[in-house]
């Protein structure tokens, strides 16, 4: 590795850190939107100059934030940012085979490390707002009744608040908060990778071929993940709020797969356009829904093949 490329690699990590410090302040669209590109120069970093560089990058990244900020940032940003940066933009590049026989990893593959860096990440998160049960229970009621006490009377017309309410609204939160962080923080990686990957195909630095995206397949035993997690998550404490938070991240994962599902049983279909944009509406108008729609598309195709059986070809279901 040569300096110019060490040098460009604890750049991306400078990059990345400076992303993070800046998504806690400014307009709430701003902060999102650093939020969501805070690894971006990272998978740059792995993607266009080699493994080794992100590992560069992430690690940079990760110790300016350690001494800019505390140690529990730093171990958030590790799990959440850093560690899956480096970890998809490496198996990204892994690949067997020479030449025009070379086989690249699998798209669904990423997917499904995606999904786990997310549950992971989300399971720590929970842990860092409190490290059993109870602790959990009284930093989500704070926060909710500090959000209730001090953001909602600005609001005009909103109604008082009574402790009962605060109760019932800390319960919710707590159903849904594990499935939220795993969604978000899997969504983040993923566009991150996507977006890293078109930049360096477009500059010429992408060394594996484009994937299919249309084909792509969770790897077998991903719905029995899912199941264990939906089972997982009926039980009190600690241990089903990390099996909500698995959950949450597989839910994309199906649905992204029955997506994919739709993609490639339009193709060649004069109504394509108008289907891909009816669906992708609904997503943004029915997300809950239509995400629901999705998921058990992907986890049918899973079990039954519709793909390769549109191709005429015998589905395995190994």
């Amino acid at each position: 590795m040569t300096p110019q490329t060490i040098l460009l690699s604890v750049g991306a990590g400078l990059v990345s850190a400076i992303v993070f410090a800046s998504a806690t302040t400014g307009p709430a669209l701003a902060r999102v939107a650093l939020f969501l590109l805070t690894p971006f120069s990272i998978y740059l970093a792995g993607l266009g100059l080699g493994p080794v560089a992100g590992a560069i990058a992430g690690i940079s990244a990760t110790a300016i934030i350690f001494a800019i900020a505390n140690p529990a940032a730093a171990m958030v940003f590790l799990a959440s940012e850093a560690a899956p940066a480096v970890m998809l933009s490496r198996q990204a590049l892994l690949a067997r085979g020479e030449d025009t026989a070379r086989e690249w990893f699998p798209a669904g593959s990423l997917v499904r490390t995606a999904a786990l860096f997310a549950a992971a990440s989300a399971v720590i998160v929970m842990l860092l707002l409190g490290p059993d049960s109870d602790a959990f229970n009284t930093t989500l009621r704070t926060a909710v009744a500090t959000f209730s006490k001090t953001e909602l009377p600005s609001v005009p017309g909103s109604p008082p608040i009574t402790d009962q309410q605060i109760d019932d609204t800390t319960e919710i939160v707590k159903s849904v908060l594990p499935a939220v962080l795993a969604v978000s923080a899997m969504g983040t990686m993923l566009l991150n990778l996507w977006l890293a990957g078109r930049v360096t195909l477009a500059s010429g630095r992408l060394s594996r071929a484009w994937p299919d995206l249309a084909g792509l397949s969770l790897p077998a035993g991903t719905s029995l993940v899912m199941l264990g997690a939906l089972v997982l998550s009926l039980v009190d404490g600690i241990l089903g709020l990390g099996g909500k938070a698995v959950a949450g991240a597989f839910y994309l994962a199906f649905a992204l797969m029955g997506l994919a599902v739709v993609h490639h049983l339009t193709r060649g279909s004069p109504w394509r356009n108008f289907m891909l944009t009816a669906v992708y509406i609904s997503l943004f108008v029915f997300a809950a829904g239509a995400s629901l729609l999705l998921a058990l598309t992907g986890l049918a195709e899973s079990i039954f093949g519709y793909r390769a059986l549109a191709r005429g070809q015998p589905h395995d279901l190994s």
